[in-house]
């Protein structure tokens, strides 16, 4: 193969699954700190770094949630979307529809209007350079109802928002509890996505399709316990979002090694690789895919094909 992380960013891809509170690097993380005058847990930028040590998804959230914390003012929003974006742009990535958790910012007091119109400036400022999008996240440890009010606050915004997603702790909140909300949404004429079989089992994946209308799944890397799943997955080309260095991180998987996204797509399920959390993952979308070529032994074909399924999965 050519030089590796070269022929990677020479390859046209879309970043799908992707949280921008996730992409909050330590060292802006802190520079936002320090305009805000909010104190971290944390003394230096090689302190939180040795803090992202993970045993779960939930020891993962405990830590993302607290660092969304400075996050107070339109430029910080901004800041942190510009960030993302450009790291996308040198990573080759051509169209990005990125997550945001409302419900993490409008909890401690931060309007709607403040973050929708900070991502918004940032993303016209790299118009030409980068196609992005935003898909609102339910937090799924949260309840139906607080989902309700979020879509509630969201409408004087629909223009800038693609679709409505589903994160945070799979485990115990299975799609079911969001069926009524997520039916509003696609009333709206929003698009529907959701995190599924991740830590969750692929009863939850085949949930996501039926009852939550989810047109793609973000993870779904547990469906291949599911024989029957997988067929239809495959029938129907829905697309996975994977994200290798967070499997490993969450302890999904115990190496990169085991990591079964090339089994995946030789099964022919449309699965392409993503970053999720990059910044407390070790990795963006450019790093995961020459982890993966690293770990497996990845042809470029498939790096390719992998790319390929990515622009195609797109909303």
């Amino acid at each position: 193969m050519t030089e590796l992380p070269e022929f990677v960013r020479g390859l046209p891809k879309a970043e799908l699954h992707v949280h921008i509170e996730g992409t909050l690097e330590p060292e802006l993380m802190f520079q936002l700190a320090g305009r805000n005058e909010i104190e971290l847990p944390f003394a230096t930028v090689a302190d939180a770094r040795a803090a992202y040590q993970f045993t779960d998804l939930q020891s993962f959230l405990d830590i993302y949630y607290q660092g969304a914390a400075v996050l107070q003012t339109e430029m910080d929003f901004a800041d942190l979307m510009g960030a993302y974006l450009d790291r996308a742009i040198t990573d080759g990535v051509k169209r990005a529809e990125i997550f945001f958790d409302p419900q993490a910012h409008t909890g401690r007091g931060v309007s709607f209007d403040r973050f929708m119109t900070g991502f918004g400036a940032a993303q016209r400022d790299r118009e030409g350079k980068i196609d992005s999008a935003l898909i609102l996240c339910f937090l799924r440890h949260l309840s139906e109802d607080a989902a309700f009010e979020t879509l509630n606050q969201a409408e004087p915004y629909l223009e800038q928002i693609l679709a409505v997603g589903l994160d945070s702790t799979e485990v115990g909140h299975p799609p079911e509890k969001f069926a009524r909300v997520f039916k509003r949404a696609r009333d709206m004429g929003l698009h529907a996505v959701a995190h599924a079989g991740e830590e969750g089992p692929p009863e939850y994946i085949w949930s996501t399709l039926d009852v939550l209308g989810a047109e793609r799944i973000d993870h779904g890397v547990r469906a291949i316990e599911d024989a029957e799943l997988v067929k239809r997955l495959v029938e129907e080309q829905v697309p996975l979002t994977v994200c290798p260095h967070s499997n490993l991180k969450l302890r999904v998987v115990d190496r990169l090694e085991d990591h079964p996204i090339l089994q995946m797509l030789d099964l022919g399920l449309k699965v392409s690789i993503n970053s999720d959390d990059p910044a407390y993952f070790g990795g963006y979308v450019g790093d995961n895919f020459v982890s993966i070529a690293n770990a497996l032994s990845a042809s470029e074909e498939a790096l390719r094909a992998l790319a390929t399924n990515s622009l195609d999965s797109t909303l």
